[in-house]
């Protein structure tokens, strides 16, 4: 970013309609490709956060992300129940679903 330049002037929010509110598919291919990293299977993975910041229509990128044969990268479940006394504090057995931290999509969806 140049000096005086803030992140939404340098980075606008990315519009993933087009002007008839379809969902466009090649500005989500381009945002997806942009965020994407690499992957030890050989694919690509992308982190939520990443998509979330975007600032455009979070649950259309996911949902083109599934859409092209991603998957929700497995999440660790963690307990909070902590100390001597944990159990009586929280009767659940372990922590909340919560929404994936992680997308990988397969080798060549991004070619």
């Amino acid at each position: 970013m140049a000096t005086g330049e803030t992140r939404s002037s340098a980075f606008p929010a990315f519009d993933v309609m087009d002007y008839a509110g379809h969902v466009d598919d090649h500005a989500i291919r381009t945002l997806v490709t942009r965020l994407a990293r690499a992957h030890a299977s050989g694919g690509s993975v992308i982190e939520r956060a990443a998509i979330v910041a975007e600032g455009g229509d979070s649950r259309a990128v996911v949902t083109w992300i599934v859409d092209h044969g991603g998957v929700p990268e497995a999440a660790v479940p963690t307990s909070h129940r902590r100390g001597l006394h944990g159990a009586l504090l929280h009767s659940g057995g372990g922590s909340e679903p919560r929404a994936p931290s992680r997308y990988v999509l397969p080798a060549g969806v991004l070619d």
